[in-house]
């Protein structure tokens, strides 16, 4: 239920703005960002990711996003911190972000849900989410509070991308 993965968000990240919570459903609704045309950028982009992270705080490894756990966000400290291979991580990611096909309907729903349950005004969500809708629905980054206190830095992954690689 998308009402309980946003309610323990706003729990955990308390300062979370508008757009955190869009970028959380958006990523819920339709995975990756965009198709991954050259692996190298996304390996580029990781390792040098993964090398300047740095410290942040304790997230699972492992953090569905999505009612049913088909979207996930892996919690790149938590997956060095348990010794994985960042190869199988890179691999997870590109095959998400190519073949994962999700809903722009689902996106609206979620976002529903939130206007409902959200701190924030509501005619001020729904500006926000209708300037989204004009633009078809594009990802966009965390909000530079979010950023600051919370150090995101994770990986979006369709769970069926991941669960076959590491069984």
């Amino acid at each position: 239920m998308v009402e309980e993965i946003l309610r323990f968000h706003l729990d955990r990240y308390p300062e979370m703005q508008i757009q955190d919570v869009y970028k959380l459903l958006h990523q819920a609704a339709l995975g990756s960002e965009h198709a991954v045309s050259k692996p190298e950028l996304a390996q580029n982009w990781l390792t040098r990711e993964l090398a300047e992270m740095g410290e942040g705080p304790v997230e699972p490894l492992i953090d569905p996003i999505s009612p049913g756990g088909g979207i996930v966000r892996i919690h790149l400290r938590s997956f060095v911190a348990a010794g994985y291979d960042s190869d199988l991580l890179l691999d997870a990611f590109i095959r998400t972000a190519n073949e994962y096909q999700g809903e722009a309907y689902l996106l609206e729903k979620y976002w529903q849900a939130a206007v409902e349950i959200a701190t924030f005004p509501k005619l001020k969500m729904n500006k926000f989410f209708h300037s989204m809708q004009a633009k078809n629905y594009p990802a966009v980054h965390h909000s530079s509070k979010y950023e600051n206190l919370y150090r995101p830095a994770y990986r979006v992954v369709a769970t069926v991308c991941f669960s076959e690689i590491w069984q």
